[in-house]
C-alpha cells in the first residue's frame, strides 16, 4: 500500500494567524466595513468637512424595512440632524455615563437599553465599548466609534453623528437632559452592525450583555431554579460575571407596573452580591440587588431599615451593609426566587477581567457551518444524517475546586450561537431552531464519529432545549474524560453559520473533530499471465489490433456499462469525457495517453470495488447515494476527508436533490486518488479547489 497523507490544518491556519496577531480582540478590533476611525477623522479634519457615512447613510433604508420602512407612517416627518443642530452645547459624555443618559424612544429595544444601563455600573467594561477621547469640541469631525463583540470577534464601528429626529427631538434613545449623546450614537452604531434600527426591535438583555462584553450568558427560570442556584450566584460573582434579574410581564399593561413591595415589572435589575448571615441562630442567604433605572426599592424583609437587621451582629452588618444610595437593596434568597421570574448570568472572558480579585473562566470558541447536503444533519431524531453534523472534542482532566454540590466533577458551559439573525430580518428569514448533544468519546483518536457509533450510544448530556433563539447555553458537570459535542439544527438540510463556545472552570483541551486528510491507496500489482483468458479476449475485441483504449473508446465502453447497470438497481447518467480523461491520466503508466491491457484491468477492478461500496451506502436502495453518506463511502474506499473537502465534493458531484449517482461517485473517487497520489505534497486547500472546479 502507498500511504498518502495531507494535513487538514490549512483551512484554519489563516484564522489562527489572525488570532495569534491579536486581531479580533478588544485591543485590536476588526474594522467594520473596513472603515478606520482615525484615518477617516483625520481626512475630514484636513478637508474641513464633517463625516458622512456612506455605509450607513442618513436615509430611510438605515431606519428599517417594514414598520420603519419607506412607506410606513412611522417614518414620516423624520429629519436627520447632528447634535450641534439640536442644542447649543452638545456633550458626548457629561460627568460620566449614567443610567439617566438612557431614555427609551419609539424603538422597541428596551432589552438593549437595559444592557447599556447595566454597563454604566462598571466603567471599565463600558470603556471597552465606548472608547475614551471622543467629544464635540477638540478634534470634532462628525465621526464617532464604538466596539462590539460580534460572533467571536470584536469589531470597531464608525458612525457619523446624523441622528433621526422628529419635531427637533431625537426619535430613539436620548438622555434625560437632552444634551448628552453617547447613548444615541451607541444605539446608531449597534443598528449599523445589525443592518438597521428596526432590526433592533425585540430581544433579550442576554444578547446585549454578550455583545458588550464578549461573555457567555446563561438563564435560569426561577420556577425551575436548581437547588444550588444560590451557590451558582456566589461563584459567578467571584468570577466577575454580570448578573441580571427581572420580573416577567404577561401583557403590555403590566410593563413598568410596581408591585406592592416596590419591585418594577419588566425591568432589568442587577445582582451585585450574595452572602450568608447569622440571624436568630440560623444562617440566612441574602442577595443584593440594584435597580439601575431609579430609586424605587424593595420594601419587604431585609430591605433598608427593616427590623431583620436588628438581629444581625455588628460585624456581619458592617460586612454586608454596603449598598448604593440609589436603588440598591438586600433581600432574602427565598424572596428573591419568589419575586423574580428569571436570572441571567453573563460569564466574562479572561481578557475582560483585569482584576486579580476574581477568578477566571477558561474560554474556547470555534466557528462552524451547517451546509445542506454535507454537514446539515439535523438532531438525533434524524438517524440517517445526524452524524454528518460538525463535531468538537473536549478533554476534561481537572475536577473543580470547592464543588458547589460537594461532588467531584468538571463544570463547564456550552453556548451554541447562530450568526447574523438580526441582519436576516430584512429578508424575512427566521432564526433556526438549534441545540446540541454531548457524547462520550471513548476509544477513538481524531475520528469523526459515524452512525455506527452515535446511533448505538446515548448522549451523556444535551442542551436543555432546541429553540429558535440566537444562542442556546447550558451548564454541565461531567466526570473527567473525553467528550464530543455535536451542534445541530433541529431539522436537517438547513444552511447556517454558528459559533460554538465553551467556558470551563479548569483548563480543558478542545478542538474541532476533523480528521487529517489522508488516503491509503492500494497499488495493485497485476501481470498478463495472471489474467483470466476471457478478460484478455474481451479486451482484444474492445481495443482492436493496437490493444490500447483511447479516452473516447473508454468513455463509450463505460457508458455501455452504465446502460447495463441502469437496467439493474443502479442509477447513472453516463460518464463524461472529462472523467474519461481523468481515468486515463491516473492509470496511464507508459504515458501513451491510452490504456493498455494491464491498465484497463486495474480500472475494471476499481469499478467493481467502487460498485460494491456504492451499493453498501445506498441505504434506501434508491439507486443513488445520499450526499450525507459520501464521507463514509469515501472512508471505505480509503480516503479520509474533512468537512471542507466534503462540502466541495457535494457541490461538485451531487445533484439538486443532494443525491450522487454511480458515475459521479466513480468520477469523485478517481479524482481523489489522482490528487492524493500525484499532488499529495500540496495543502488541503488545493484539494478543495481541485475537487470543486474539476481541474488539476
Amino acid at each position: 500500500p502507498l500511504p498518502v497523507r495531507m494535513t487538514s490544518k490549512a483551512g484554519r491556519l489563516a484564522h489562527q494567524q489572525k488570532r495569534e496577531q491579536g486581531i479580533g480582540t478588544n485591543q485590536h478590533a476588526v474594522k467594520f466595513s473596513q472603515q478606520d476611525y482615525e484615518t477617516l477623522r483625520k481626512r475630514c479634519l484636513e478637508r474641513g468637512r464633517l463625516f458622512e457615512d456612506t455605509c450607513f447613510p442618513a436615509e430611510g433604508k438605515s431606519l428599517g424595512f417594514k414598520d420603519l420602512g419607506p412607506y410606513s407612517s412611522k417614518t414620516r416627518g423624520i429629519v436627520w440632524k447632528r447634535p450641534t443642530e439640536l442644542c447649543s452645547n452638545p456633550k458626548f459624555i457629561d460627568d460620566g455615563a449614567t443610567r439617566t443618559d438612557i431614555c427609551q424612544g419609539t424603538l422597541g429595544d428596551c432589552w438593549l437599553l437595559a444592557a447599556i444601563a447595566s454597563l454604566t455600573l462598571d466603567q471599565r467594561i463600558l470603556a471597552r465599548v465606548v472608547p475614551h477621547g471622543q467629544s464635540f469640541t477638540e478634534g470634532y469631525a462628525g465621526i464617532f466609534h464604538f466596539q462590539f463583540w460580534q460572533f467571536g470577534e470584536w469589531v470597531d464601528v464608525v458612525v457619523d453623528d446624523r441622528l433621526p429626529t422628529r419635531d427637533g427631538k431625537l426619535l430613539f434613545v436620548h438622555s434625560a437632559e437632552g444634551s448628552e449623546f453617547w447613548s444615541a450614537l451607541l444605539e446608531k452604531a449597534y443598528a449599523k452592525v445589525n443592518g438597521s434600527y428596526e432590526a433592533l426591535s425585540g430581544g433579550n438583555i442576554i444578547e446585549g450583555f454578550e455583545d458588550f462584553t464578549g461573555g457567555i450568558a446563561e438563564m435560569y427560570k426561577m420556577e425551575k431554579a436548581p437547588p444550588n442556584l444560590f451557590q451558582i450566584i456566589q461563584r459567578a460573582l467571584k468570577l466577575g460575571s454580570l448578573l441580571g434579574c427581572s420580573i416577567d410581564v404577561t401583557s403590555a399593561y403590566e410593563t413598568e407596573a410596581v408591585t406592592a413591595l416596590k419591585l418594577v415589572k419588566g425591568h432589568a435589575y442587577s445582582v451585585t452580591g450574595a452572602e450568608e448571615v447569622h440571624f436568630r441562630g440560623r444562617l440566612v442567604q441574602l442577595v443584593r440587588i440594584r435597580n439601575p433605572w431609579g430609586e424605587v426599592e424593595w420594601m419587604g424583609p431585609w430591605s433598608d431599615g427593616s427590623s431583620e437587621w436588628k438581629h444581625v451582629s455588628e460585624n456581619d452588618k458592617s460586612k454586608l451593609n454596603h449598598v448604593a444610595e440609589d436603588g440598591e437593596f438586600w433581600m432574602s434568597y427565598s424572596d428573591f426566587i419568589k419575586q423574580f421570574s428569571k436570572l441571567e448570568i453573563c460569564n466574562l472572558t479572561p481578557d475582560t477581567l483585569m482584576s486579580d480579585d476574581v477568578g477566571h473562566w477558561s474560554h474556547y470558541q470555534f466557528e462552524g457551518m451547517w451546509r445542506v447536503g454535507s454537514t446539515a444533519g439535523g438532531c438525533r431524531n434524524h438517524p440517517a444524517t445526524f452524524s454528518s453534523n460538525p463535531q468538537f472534542v473536549v478533554r476534561l482532566e481537572d475536577v473543580d475546586d470547592d464543588p458547589l454540590d460537594g461532588q467531584d466533577g468538571c463544570t463547564f458551559l456550552v453556548g451554541l450561537m447562530q450568526k447574523d439573525g438580526r441582519r436576516k430580518k430584512r429578508l424575512d428569514r427566521q432564526l433556526e431552531t438549534i441545540g446540541y448533544a454531548i457524547y462520550e468519546y471513548k476509544g477513538h483518536s481524531n475520528v469523526h464519529l459515524g452512525p455506527d457509533v452515535l446511533l448505538h450510544r446515548r448522549a451523556v448530556a444535551m442542551s436543555s432545549t432546541f429553540i429558535n433563539t440566537r444562542e442556546v447555553c447550558d451548564r454541565f458537570k461531567l466526570p473527567p474524560g473525553e467528550y464530543v459535542i455535536i451542534p445541530s439544527t433541529f431539522e436537517p438540510h438547513k444552511n447556517c453559520s454558528f459559533l460554538l463556545r465553551m467556558f470551563s472552570e479548569k483548563q480543558a483541551a478542545t478542538s474541532p473533530l476533523e480528521e487529517d486528510i489522508n488516503a491509503e491507496i492500494e497499488e495493485e500489482q497485476v501481470s498478463e499471465s495472471d489474467m483470466d483468458p476471457h478478460f484478455k479476449q474481451l479486451f482484444k475485441q474492445i481495443a482492436g489490433s493496437d490493444m490500447e483504449v483511447s479516452v473516447f473508446e473508454l468513455v463509450r465502453i463505460l457508458n455501455n456499462l452504465c446502460i447495463v447497470l441502469s437496467g439493474s438497481d443502479i442509477k447513472t447518467n453516463g460518464f463524461s469525457l472529462e472523467t474519461g480523461r481523468l481515468i486515463v491520466s491516473l492509470l496511464d503508466k507508459d504515458e501513451s495517453d491510452k490504456l493498455g491491457l494491464t491498465e484497463f484491468h486495474l480500472l475494471w477492478n476499481k469499478i467493481q470495488k467502487y460498485l460494491e461500496i456504492f451499493k453498501n451506502h445506498d441505504s434506501d436502495n434508491s439507486g443513488t447515494m445520499s450526499s450525507h453518506e459520501m464521507r463514509g463511502a469515501a472512508t471505505e474506499a480509503g480516503f479520509h476527508v474533512n468537512s471542507q473537502v466534503l462540502q466541495a465534493i457535494v457541490s461538485r458531484y451531487a445533484d439538486h436533490q443532494y443525491a450522487v449517482d454511480f458515475d459521479s461517485f466513480v468520477g469523485c473517487l478517481i479524482k481523489l486518488e489522482m490528487l492524493f497520489s500525484k499532488l499529495w505534497k500540496h495543502l488541503d486547500t488545493f484539494l478543495v479547489v481541485s475537487v470543486s472546479f474539476y481541474s488539476v
